[in-house]
């Protein structure tokens, strides 16, 4: 941008830096004026009353009350007199008011003249203030303006043309897609490097996830093939082979149908496909739910609901936390030895926010290994040999997100884990 060009745009932003600011002051002039007026107005009749009280001993609604200007001939001005008759016109009180008024109206008048000074002596601080908050303004003007301005010649056009030409599909992380090496193409150069470089994450995403879907049902499908086969020779004659045969092939045909349930409700999820049907609960009735539920599922572990912590009114839809609450459980039974105490509880944070929390005795989380918990897939070498697909967490975490929440965890390794779903 010129030296000219900067200029103008200083000029057209302090210009309306000036009109915000007088109409700010005005309306706060306004609103001093009217506010002294209102205090003038309930001074003027509190003296009025304090005096017809004091001189009269009481105060009756239905006087006739007065002000009258009065000028005498021996004396140049005039004086003003606050004066009470009864209602059938007998007079009551007659008393001098000019000083009083005149006193009231100079507190008024000083209280104004200090307001005003304060409103001058802000004058500079508030013009700071509301630059401030127009810079993000101004600057958006300003990129508009340069856009505006910018004369895409063939020339620009051709650049752009080549640079996107050479993009090559495998390149080194943070390096930039495209570089068109011209000034003037700045702006749209690290428009399109922000929108290449999240469409090549999103791409390597689901890469990885299909990666790793395929790595899942390869192994029950092998398992599968390999038992069908030995059914083929042997299962015919040999009753204990097949019936070995049958059930490798229906828990592997189980455990598929169980990943697949998954991928399915993340890819529902993704697509946006899943609807929230939320409602009121009370954290204490959604828990006491699934500990008695858990009781009747699990008879190979102890579980425990505290219910000392307090009981909030949250808004989620019941279902699906509770399957995210299942999940920890299903997670904290799976590496907890038989016998054990699986604790479950609810209450407020230290910051008022309502939780849901389950807590185990077992194997505990690698530190280096919580980060991950969450992606899907993400199974700890220790534990890769025992069930589970890995998308349980990942599951817990789309739920959780979608209700505005997030986890707390705190894990020790051999000691336990605590998982804590904030809402």
């Amino acid at each position: 941008m010129s030296f000219n060009q900067k200029h103008d745009e200083q000029r057209r932003m302090t210009s309306i830096t000036r009109k915000l600011h007088w109409y700010m002051l005005r309306g706060k002039i306004l609103h001093y004026l009217g506010a002294d007026i209102l205090l003038g107005i309930l001074m003027t009749g509190g003296w009025c009353l304090e005096q017809e009280y004091a001189l009269l001993g009481n105060i009756l609604e239905e006087n006739r009350r007065s002000f009258e200007r009065v000028t005498t001939a021996a004396e140049p001005g005039f004086d003003l007199i606050y004066r009470i008759a009864s209602k059938e016109g007998t007079p009551l009180l007659s008393v001098s008011c000019l000083i009083p008024f005149a006193v009231i109206a100079s507190v008024i008048i000083a209280l104004l003249i200090l307001q005003l000074l304060g409103v001058i002596f802000s004058y500079y601080r508030e013009d700071r203030k509301i630059r401030k908050l127009l810079a993000p303004i101004n600057e958006i003007a300003l990129r508009a303006d340069e856009l505006s301005r910018l004369s895409f010649t063939e020339d620009k056009y051709q650049v752009i043309e080549d640079a996107i030409e050479h993009i090559h599909p495998e390149q080194a992380e943070g390096e930039r897609p495209l570089s068109f090496g011209d000034a003037d193409l700045a702006g749209v150069e690290a428009a399109m490097n922000n929108l290449l470089l999240r469409m090549r994450d999103t791409m390597r995403q689901q890469s990885r996830f299909v990666n790793d879907a395929s790595h899942e049902l390869r192994t029950p499908i092998a398992v599968i093939q390999g038992y069908a086969n030995m059914l083929e020779r042997w299962g015919k004659t040999d009753e204990k082979t097949l019936d070995e045969g049958i059930t490798a092939i229906r828990n592997e045909a189980d455990h598929m149908n169980y990943l697949v349930e998954q991928l399915l409700f993340l890819a529902r999820g993704d697509s946006g496909r899943t609807t929230l049907n939320k409602q009121h609960v009370m954290t204490q009735d959604l828990m006491r739910e699934i500990y008695e539920e858990s009781l009747m599922i699990d008879e190979k572990h102890q579980y425990r609901l505290k219910e000392g912590g307090e009981s909030t009114e949250v808004t989620v839809d019941p279902g699906l936390m509770k399957q995210a609450v299942r999940i920890l459980i299903d997670n904290a039974a799976k590496y907890t030895p038989e016998g054990e105490d699986i604790i479950l509880s609810y209450g407020k944070n230290e910051k008022g926010s309502p939780y849901l929390q389950v807590q185990d005795l077992g194997s505990g989380i690698n530190e280096s290994e919580l980060p991950h918990i969450f992606e899907r897939f993400f199974r700890s070498d220790e534990v890769r040999s025992s069930e589970g697909t890995g998308l349980g967490l990942s599951i817990a975490k789309w739920i959780v997100d979608k209700h505005g929440g997030h986890f707390e965890v705190l894990s020790r390794k051999d000691l336990g884990t605590r998982i804590r779903i904030v809402l």
